[in-house]
């Protein structure tokens, strides 16, 4: 047996994996942040000199509150947490906070809109964006797939699932290419619950060795962390081992509480992800 202390999360005393009542009036203190530098540790990541930015995009698909005669209100919300910010929210907790809503009594779009932003900032230490569209307002959404090369049609023998960094190649003269798989599949850090996504990897750099980044996103299918954390740990073994001049990698992934989370990071400003759903959302 293994004498080896785990290592810190964050999320030990998070409501994942946990029963939970669920509240229907408002309750800010439902907001579980979690410290990012603690998985940054094991990267090798300074707070004060990451080599990316970007942010987590969240879809929020289950939000209603009452308005003030008492009639329900549903809506669909937006959240843009920077990357730079000290904490990620754990997504159990943003479900219940959510939830939270359903019985509250709100004058308008626009309260709510505060109150989400106001608790979101404080749980996340950083501006949050926060965009929320009643359905009376006819919102829609639509799914797309990058512009570059699926590495799905690949054929070859894949015998390693954890994180493999080895497998990442790059050589040859400088090329600009969009590559993205569909098979990208980890684990939560708490539940151990399956995560399934779509990642995508844009750069300038020696040409990337497409087999091995293959193997590579599939090594990630038995391996427990949060969806954040996965994304950068990708950009990182990219970083790294195939030295891009420049880099952007974000995954798509499927709901979950009714919700999705969408990552980004990338080394330049000028390097954005493209628009649009994945099919799976």
């Amino acid at each position: 047996m293994s004498t080896d202390t785990p290592r810190l999360h964050g999320a030990e005393s998070s409501p994942l994996g946990r029963p939970a009542a669920y509240r229907d009036t408002y309750a800010p203190d439902l907001l579980f942040p979690i410290e990012r530098q603690l998985k940054r540790d094991e990267l090798g990541l300074k707070a004060d000199d990451l080599p990316f930015i970007g942010e987590d995009l969240w879809n929020a698909y289950e939000l209603s509150w009452l308005d003030l005669r008492g009639k329900p209100v549903v809506a669909l919300a937006q959240f843009r947490v920077p990357a730079n910010s000290p904490r990620l929210i754990e997504s159990k907790s943003l479900k219940l906070y959510l939830n939270a809503y359903n019985q509250q009594r709100c004058a308008d779009v626009g309260t709510v809109q505060a109150m989400i932003a106001c608790d979101l900032v404080a749980a996340a230490g950083a501006a949050v964006a926060v965009r929320i569209t009643p359905l009376t307002q006819r919102p829609q959404r639509s799914s797309s797939y990058p512009q570059g090369f699926c590495l799905d049609q690949l054929e070859l023998d894949i015998d390693t699932y954890e994180p493999a960094p080895d497998l990442l190649h790059a050589h040859g003269s400088e090329v600009s290419e969009t590559l993205y798989s569909h098979l990208l599949k980890s684990n939560c850090l708490v539940t151990g619950q399956p995560d399934w996504g779509m990642l995508v990897v844009r750069y300038t750099g020696p040409a990337m060795d497409r087999a091995g980044l293959l193997r590579y996103l599939v090594s990630f299918r038995t391996h427990n962390e949060f969806h954040e954390q996965c994304v950068e740990r990708v950009f990182c073994d990219i970083l790294a081992r195939c030295r891009p001049r420049e880099l952007a990698v974000w995954a798509r992934y499927t709901r979950r509480g009714g919700l999705d989370i969408n990552p980004f990071r990338t080394s330049h400003a000028g390097l954005q992800a493209d628009e649009g759903m994945e099919v799976r959302q």
